[in-house]
């Protein structure tokens, strides 16, 4: 038997192998902060410059999403997946490579255009896996994102305590290396497909309109977020936002179905990806922040940044204990209410941040209950969306799921950190304690607000999930 056929019959291996792909992308979002230092200590950068490298993974993999997602919808999911993986290896080894900080930047465009394996991940599983597995797991590949950028956080520190910032790069290379050749390997071709054409008026539009905002955003806190480029950017990009979905609409084969993303539980589910995705972000910047600052502010406990990342442990674990939990929850009843609940228990979580921050022993607590919040709302979300699109609008409607997310992630870093730096103290131009407090407290409200969204979600009527063209290509050799 074929391996891809035996991976048909077992999904479980299928799982396996697509969590190793996205764990090693969702890891090279965060590994790189704790580096950031080092590398611009050892390229002779200002901090401007260095903050690029994540600006310009953010950006690519928010424009390339929903392409990924379209190419996989008509050429095959399992292919597009290779293909994006082995471009993700070759942004790695260049970032590994680099001796500038150009370089460096040019590697992390590439890595980060890797962002659409998690629509195609997330339409294998639905295409291939049996109906009682679908949702456990989606959610399961959508948790490893919080999962990863945990990790990431963790392991980051340690290499940058104990050898270099290149490394970070080796090690996801070495990772997606083995990614590639188990997805080939083992992970089955999807039998649906959709024929058709990638939309590149619209892919130019959606580029432009996601690319002036995030950047504007992204350097909001060297420019000033009241500076005419900071506004200009983002008001620009919200024109042309305007103007892609005016011509979305009138396109025969559209990049994003407008119709679609208008539906009442697409829109009110990816308004709450975005906010969630600003209080998960906004917490794991501020976290590694607090432990790592100096005894002499008060506050800060004066770590390294292995023990700072360590700190995020308990919140990455829950994370992982969390996802499948309310993917079963939510084959069951729907994932509404595990949304809802996570939403919650993460403004919890950051509340409590907000309210007691004074030992690593509490932010082990707070983080934990943090991590459950954000591990049962991940895997909720593309199961929502899931459940209120056709099968053959998987990889396009969970795509652009997966792009609001990094919208809302990116706001929240950034306005975390802009936060941190109006609130200094005079005396160490350290951020004061009541800037962490005022961060945390902006979280928590992002999140209750993704709960608010969430429960006026209206109930799937149907669900989407069946994995029949796999039963049905299982059937002959069966017979």
């Amino acid at each position: 038997m074929p391996p891809a056929d035996a991976a048909r019959r077992n999904p479980t291996a299928t799982l396996g192998v697509l969590a190793l792909g996205v764990l090693a992308y969702a890891l090279s979002q965060t590994m790189i902060a704790p580096a950031m230092p080092d590398i611009q200590e050892s390229l002779g950068v200002t901090t401007s410059a260095v903050a690029w490298t994540l600006t310009a993974y953010l950006v690519a993999a928010s424009v390339m999403t929903a392409v990924i997602g379209r190419l996989g919808d008509m050429l095959g999911k399992k292919r597009v997946l290779v293909v994006t993986l082995a471009a993700f290896g070759v942004g790695s080894a260049i970032c590994a490579l680099s001796s500038s900080i150009g370089m460096l930047i040019v590697g992390r465009i590439v890595q980060g255009a890797a962002g659409g394996l998690f629509p195609l991940a997330f339409g294998i599983v639905r295409d291939e896996f049996p109906r009682e597995r679908v949702a456990g797991g989606i959610g399961m590949i959508s948790a490893i994102m919080g999962v990863g950028a945990g990790f990431g956080l963790i392991i980051g520190g340690l290499l940058v305590d104990h050898a270099t910032w290149h490394w970070i790069f080796w090690l996801g290379l070495a990772l997606t290396v083995v990614a590639v050749v188990a997805t080939e390997l083992l992970v089955p071709e999807s039998p649906v497909r959709t024929p058709g054409k990638i939309d590149w008026g619209g892919a130019a539009l959606l580029s432009l309109g996601l690319a002036a905002p995030l950047i504007g955003v992204s350097q909001g806190g060297s420019w000033g977020w009241g500076d005419p480029r900071t506004l200009g950017l983002i008001a620009a990009g919200l024109v042309v936002l305007v103007l892609f979905g005016l011509y979305e609409l009138r396109q025969e084969e559209p990049l994003v179905n407008m119709r679609t993303f208008a539906l009442k539980p697409v829109l009110l589910t990816n308004v709450a990806t975005i906010f969630t995705g600003f209080a998960m972000f906004a917490g794991f910047v501020l976290v590694p922040q607090l432990a790592q600052a100096a005894e002499s502010t008060g506050y800060g406990f004066g770590t390294n940044a292995t023990v700072a990342g360590l700190l995020m442990l308990p919140s990455t674990l829950l994370m992982l204990v969390a996802a499948p939990f309310s993917g079963r929850i939510g084959a069951r009843s729907g994932s509404k209410g595990p949304l809802i609940v996570g939403a919650l228990l993460t403004a919890a979580g950051l509340t409590l941040y907000a309210v007691a921050h004074g030992s690593p022993f509490v932010l082990l607590l707070w983080g934990a209950l943090q991590g459950a919040g954000i591990g049962a709302a991940f895997a909720a979300m593309p199961n929502l969306i899931i459940e209120a699109v056709p099968q053959h609008q998987t990889g396009e409607a969970t795509a652009v799921n997966t792009l609001l997310r990094n919208v809302g992630a990116s706001i929240g870093s950034q306005i975390a950190g802009t936060v941190l730096a109006s609130h200094v103290l005079a005396s160490t131009g350290s951020p004061s304690d009541s800037g962490f407090t005022l961060a945390f407290a902006i979280g928590a409200v992002m999140a209750l607000l993704a709960a608010a969204v969430a429960t006026l979600i209206p109930r799937a009527v149907r669900r989407q999930t069946a994995a029949a063209p796999a039963e049905q290509a299982l059937a002959p050799a069966e017979a």
